[in-house]
């Protein structure tokens, strides 16, 4: 959203799942050249030690988020969430569907756990950061231990009034590649340091690499991705996101229309 109200403008921005990287990059840029002074990027905790794409995508956007804060003096800042509760490709919608259906329930493995969050706490962060950014930090929210997915798909079938196992059952469908059983909020080289409201903390991390770095590899990411390049592409994560361990087996093939998508994004950003 951007506001003007008190002569400051705000953006806050989420990529798509596949594309995180080009459409922050993008939106970052266009920020700078219409001197908003508050920019929030959605990340998520699977930008943790990646195994995937997206996860590894997202860090390097959490990065350039940070890069571009120390080249303006705007608050450029970012927030890792959660699996948020009821949200657009949550677990809850889909198991709401596949109970009333009357099953099964899939779940992907039984020791898969998850950290979630609701949708008013996932607003609050993305609030307080506006309100705390000084540039160049990530935020968190304290969510406690981490849930077991099997769980919240049993409970969710007592509580639709059935029995789990004996009316409707619970089938395990085998991990994705890249998909881990358990997230994390914070890497290694990170540590979390209180902020001024309770249950949000910032994220601090040792590893800053440096902005001209990160704009040379991100070059090189969007010309690897545009020509259909998979393993290049990950070869270049792995050169900036040190914790990034890709799935096997590899990817598979990318979009034919990718390097079309990239211009067209690039065209969106330079509108104005």
């Amino acid at each position: 959203f951007s506001s003007r109200r008190r002569h400051t403008r705000y953006i806050s921005v989420t990529g798509v799942q596949t594309c995180a990287l080009p459409i922050s990059q993008v939106m970052a840029e266009a920020a700078q050249r219409h001197d908003v002074q508050r920019f929030i990027l959605i990340s998520t905790d699977k930008a943790v030690s990646p195994s995937s794409v997206m996860g590894a995508t997202k860090r390097v956007a959490e990065l350039l988020m940070q890069g571009v804060h120390t080249s303006n003096g705007h608050a450029f800042t970012g927030v890792r969430f959660g699996n948020v509760l009821g949200s657009a490709g949550s677990v809850i919608p889909r198991f709401l569907e596949q109970i009333k259906a009357g099953g099964p329930v899939t779940v992907t493995h039984p020791e898969m756990r998850r950290y979630f969050m609701l949708i008013p706490e996932a607003v609050q962060l993305v609030l307080y950061a506006a309100a705390l950014a000084k540039g160049g930090e990530l935020f968190v929210l304290e969510m406690g231990e981490s849930i077991k997915v099997v769980d919240l798909a049993r409970n969710m079938i007592r509580l639709s009034g059935f029995i789990p196992e004996e009316e409707i059952s619970v089938t395990f469908v085998g991990r994705r590649p890249g998909e881990k059983l358990q997230e994390e909020l914070i890497d290694t080289n990170e540590t979390l340091e209180p902020s001024s409201v309770e249950r949000v903390f910032r994220i601090r991390s040792s590893y800053v690499p440096e902005p001209a770095f990160l704009s040379k590899i991100a070059e090189e990411l969007e010309k690897r991705a545009g020509a259909g390049d998979t393993r290049g592409v990950i070869d270049a994560l792995k050169q900036i996101v040190p914790t990034y361990r890709p799935a096997d087996p590899p990817l598979s093939p990318p979009i034919p229309s990718a390097k079309r998508e990239f211009r067209r994004m690039r065209r969106i950003g330079s509108v104005g």
